[in-house]
């Protein structure tokens, strides 16, 4: 019993295949990655794969019984990277997909959500066995400016007073391989998040708690803070995205309180206080 991993080299991928070795063998996981060399530490079979060359993908799939299908990280060239991914596995005779998707796809307004139903709908047709791992944000996601607020002395965004209930990469990877080791998982839609939900204020506050610091939360309009995120370098594209998503937080995008993630993985998710003191000790 074979299980690939897609994006195996991503930062979620890494925690997947490292955690998957603690529950079976390693002879037993492919690394599916555009980049073979930089797999080279994994610890298992390394195979090149990308989403974008669908005459490859069948041949990289061969002997895969089950397949974790990452999502990629190019937005807007989503839904066609997943099917070929998809119809190759098909044709190779996968099995199993588990697909990491977006909570509450189906009704969520960000941007985001259209490529991940697309996906959904061409995992349906198919035919091909799936579970869906609706996956919230990640705590990282914000974390990952602490130590730029810190240095600014604010923590901006543009999500007002929008509850935020992420989980650390940790988290959503523990749920991906008790999914894929499990039994009778087979046809399932998880809406996973974090236990704890926050709002950026209170992010703000665990930040000036554990520093010592006076770190607010300035709430920005959406073109302000679009406008300053381009300022420190980041493409105009992402910039917006990034915005319009914080956009979505302040409509409670990224909520869920139904504690499937911490049902699914058997305890507590990891908590905002743990993410952040890794932020700050990185």
């Amino acid at each position: 019993m074979k299980i690939g991993v897609t994006g195996a080299t991503g930062q979620l991928g890494r925690i997947v295949v490292e955690k998957l070795k603690e529950k079976v063998l390693a002879e037993n996981i492919v690394a599916l990655v555009r980049t073979p060399d930089k797999a080279a530490d994994l610890g298992v079979e390394v195979r090149a794969f990308d989403y974008n060359e669908p005459e490859n993908l069948v041949t990289s799939l061969q002997g895969i019984d089950h397949l974790l299908l990452i999502s990629s990280s190019e937005v807007g060239q989503r839904t066609l990277q997943h099917s070929n991914v998809i119809n190759a596995a098909k044709q190779a005779g996968v099995k199993w997909i588990v697909y990491t998707s977006l909570l509450h796809a189906d009704k969520s307004t960000l941007s985001l959500a259209e490529e991940h139903l697309a996906t959904e709908a061409a995992l349906k047709a198919s035919g091909i066995s799936h579970t869906v791992l609706r996956n919230g944000w990640y705590t990282e996601n914000y974390t990952g400016s602490v130590k730029g607020a810190v240095a600014a002395g604010a923590f901006i965004g543009s999500a007002g007073n929008g509850k935020i209930a992420s989980a650390a990469r940790a988290d959503y990877a523990e749920a991906a391989v008790t999914v894929l080791t499990g039994e009778g998982q087979v046809g399932k839609v998880y809406e996973l998040a974090g236990d704890e939900a926050y709002t950026l204020t209170d992010l703000a506050a665990e930040i000036s708690r554990q520093t010592g610091k006076n770190i607010p939360y300035n709430n920005l309009s959406e073109v302000e803070y679009a406008n300053i995120l381009k300022s420190l370098g980041l493409p105009e594209g992402l910039a917006q995205a990034i915005a319009v998503w914080d956009v979505g937080a302040s409509k409670d995008d990224l909520f869920d309180d139904t504690k499937q993630l911490s049902a699914l993985i058997g305890h507590p998710t990891t908590s905002l206080a743990k993410v952040v003191a890794d932020a700050l000790a990185y």
